[in-house]
């Protein structure tokens, strides 16, 4: 497919739009016009009497479609939403095919519900949602229902506020569906006593930057990878660290992701019980054993069952539990039956992904297709209808690109288990100070829409190799924090 940018800047967004028709079909841009005989979405701007004509030409075999539409004055916010919006149409009328999110492509849809919010009131923010965005009924009730819930958990933070992330980005073996920065065990063994000695250091170091700043510690959350895919002994020394360097009894949260029960003994429980821990993460993504197996996991439904159980007997009494819509091998029957399996267990928390095919996926590699998306259109309905109606409701949602059918992810929760950190992470809300390889610390000043990154290296090898040059991008921090005058 070949995209044509004419005569205007909105490269990103007609891209993105495109990207949600074809999300696996590789895509040309060029400033030219294409050869007659390419499969190609043309998009024009052209000036005309003190506004301008956004037009798009949209060829797909031997049928073409062309749709314009006329704006009035030359702000660039009103034009690039009249040419997202003259391509989704070319792309319906084409495809046959209505996506749920119409032309809206960001990460954040509860973050642009909440903005309108606040510009011009709940009815005017659903109005927008549908009526310039294409977005379906349902789609704009359940982001209008994630902002409301999102805007108790915001109001918790203070201007002096950040969470803590860490990274194990080490698995028993990886999922065919992974894109993650994460390596197995067996293959990363030697590097593991390395990284958990720097890991516990780099904790140090922020701990000063967060005392020398006056900062106060909400949440702390250990993702990957899967934590848990430390033996006892390395997830000890590190839960050790936080404890040492870190008041975690201020804490309003403290999350591990034990996501594979596979990585799950009751002495990790205990070690984690015992740290502080007050939520984790037994995430079975199916609970059909032949679609674990497709999948790469090397455990089974009955260990998932085993484990939470275990998990309930240590005290853990906030849980999650983390489902995938669209898995290869799945099917709506079994998807609805591992949903029921899991309101039957009643987890506090129940999260429902949309397959996402990235190109670092062994599922994508493998040549999957998108042939799924109705399927899993229905399985996210039925999710949706069940949780409802056991008593949870949505309070967390984000978007990755080349989700199937350009569908969403959602945290669900009952007995108000919302997942603080989720929010202040996705929403952007406070700071977070992100320790470990393929960590990514994110400033964010409380007074103003002002983010700054600060990546470590991506892979364990070049964490430890490097880390000496960690020390010297955090002094980025301190002049984060002069600058926006809170030293």
């Amino acid at each position: 497919m070949v995209l044509s940018i004419i005569n205007h800047p909105f490269k990103y967004e007609t891209e993105n739009v495109l990207r949600i028709f074809f999300p696996l079909e590789k895509i040309t841009v060029t400033e030219e016009y294409p050869a007659s005989d390419e499969n190609s979405a043309v998009t024009v701007r052209a000036f005309s009497d003190g506004g301008c004509i956004m037009s798009c030409e949209v060829k797909i075999g031997a049928k073409t479609v062309k749709k314009e539409k006329y704006v009035n004055g030359a702000a660039d916010g009103d034009a690039e939403l009249a040419l997202a919006q003259s391509l989704y149409d070319c792309l319906v009328s084409l495809t046959g095919t209505v996506p749920s999110w119409g032309v809206l492509t960001g990460v954040r849809p509860s973050k642009l519900m909440r903005s309108l919010i606040s510009s011009g009131g709940g009815d005017y923010a659903k109005r927008y949602f549908t009526d310039k965005l294409y977005v379906n009924k349902e789609k704009t009730e359940l982001a209008f229902a994630v902002s409301k819930a999102e805007d108790k958990i915001i109001s918790l933070s203070r201007n002096n506020s950040y969470s803590l992330y860490v990274s194990i980005p080490f698995c028993p073996t990886r999922c065919s569906y992974c894109s993650f920065v994460s390596h197995s065990v067996a293959h990363a063994k030697k590097l593991i006593p390395d990284y958990v000695r720097l890991l516990c250091e780099e904790l140090r170091e922020f701990s000063e930057i967060a005392n020398n700043l006056g900062l106060h510690l909400e949440t702390i959350y250990f993702g990957g990878g899967t934590p848990t895919s430390l033996g006892e002994e390395d997830l000890k020394t590190v839960t050790d660290a936080v404890k040492k360097y870190f008041d975690v009894s201020s804490a309003r949260e403290y999350t591990i992701e034990a996501g594979r029960p596979d990585t799950l003994n009751p002495e990790k429980l205990k070690i984690m019980k015992s740290a502080g821990v007050t939520r984790i993460s037994i995430n079975p993504q199916t609970f059909n054993n032949d679609v674990l197996k497709n999948i790469g996991r090397n455990h089974t439904a009955e260990m998932i069952y085993k484990a939470f159980g275990e998990a309930r007997n240590e005290g853990f009494d906030n849980i999650n539990m983390d489902f995938i819509a669209g898995l290869p091998g799945d099917t709506f029957g079994s998807f609805c039956e591992s949903i029921e399996k899991a309101v039957a267990l009643s987890p506090e928390n129940i999260t429902v992904h949309t397959l996402a095919l990235k190109r670092a996926a062994n599922i994508v590699t493998g040549k999957r297709t998108h042939e799924v998306k109705n399927e899993t259109a229905e399985m996210l309905s039925y999710s949706s209808d069940a949780l409802y109606k056991n008593g949870y409701f949505p309070y967390y949602m984000y978007r990755q690109s080349k989700s199937v059918g350009n569908n969403e992810n959602v945290g669900w929760c009952r007995n108000e288990k919302e997942c603080l950190y989720n929010i202040y992470m996705m929403e952007e809300i406070h700071t977070v100070f992100a320790a470990g390889g393929g960590a990514v610390t994110k400033l964010k000043s409380p007074f103003e829409n002002k983010i700054e990154r600060i990546f470590n290296f991506k892979y364990p090898y070049e964490y430890i190799e490097r880390f000496d040059i960690l020390k010297d991008r955090k002094k980025r921090i301190y002049e984060f924090y002069k600058e926006i005058g809170m030293i």
